[in-house]
């Protein structure tokens, strides 16, 4: 046998056990998502669990007026210093105080027939306010209009550290699908066999909703400003595919 046909024997033989390889590759077998035998019920369920807020957020701002631009800013930065100083004498961390919005605008008169004419400016000043104590936030913000806020936002209440709150929701959302299943394959006159897969569609950490929004008034001397608490709702959504026979 001369060179030639040694090297064609060779490449048919190699050429032949290409196929038994990839039939040797192609025996294992991976069990599918969805069985071939058995019911298949999806279902939807909200787990949901309570905790006290312990979080409060205020937007506390200082609204002035001047016949020009510069009068408002300077009686503006004025008024913002000492509510930035009775904030700090709360024992208001810096972290937990940023500025929110710094504005300046012209204000008109209409007149018919005439154009506008401007009569002063308008300069505001917010800052945003995080009280990490809730009780303390209504003292502190009767010492903020005290000291010249005359305008505040909220409080938006939230949960400062959710992980657990959603966790508790989580499991009692597994154990409300696992009974919902039982309640669906009892009715059909099936069994539920086990769960295929689980999918988390959604969660409500207990943030905040729609902010209340309310100007501070000049108040009598006995009265003081109280937050409640209450309670939120932290709820989590799943998705579970059960196997019923």
């Amino acid at each position: 046998m001369n060179s030639t046909s040694a090297g064609s024997i060779a490449i048919l033989a190699l050429l032949g056990a290409v196929p038994g390889a990839a039939a040797a590759q192609s025996a294992t077998t991976v069990e599918p998502l969805v069985p071939a035998q058995g019911t298949i019920l999806d279902v939807s369920a909200e787990g949901r669990t309570t905790r006290v807020p312990d979080l409060a957020t205020v937007r506390a701002g200082v609204v002035s007026q001047g016949d020009t631009a510069a009068a408002a800013l300077a009686d503006n930065a004025a008024r913002m210093a000492r509510v930035l100083a009775a904030v700090k004498r709360a024992g208001i961390a810096a972290r937990d105080v940023a500025t929110a919005s710094v504005q300046l605008s012209p204000q008109y008169r209409y007149a018919d027939g005439q154009p506008p004419a401007i009569t002063g400016y308008q300069a505001s000043n917010t800052v945003s306010i995080r009280f990490r104590d809730v009780a303390k936030a209504g003292p502190v913000l009767d010492a903020l209009v005290a000291q010249g806020a005359n305008q505040i936002d909220g409080p938006s209440l939230s949960i400062d550290q959710p992980d657990a709150a959603l966790d508790e929701a989580r499991g009692d959302a597994v154990k409300r699908a696992r009974a919902r299943a039982a309640l669906y394959a009892a009715a059909a006159g099936l069994r539920v066999v086990r769960v295929i897969s689980i999918a988390e569609a959604g969660e409500d950490a207990g943030n905040p909703g729609l902010q209340p929004m309310f100007m501070a008034r000049a108040k009598a001397a006995d009265a003081s400003t109280q937050i409640a608490a209450g309670e939120k709702q932290v709820s989590v959504t799943l998705s579970v595919r059960f196997l019923l026979q």
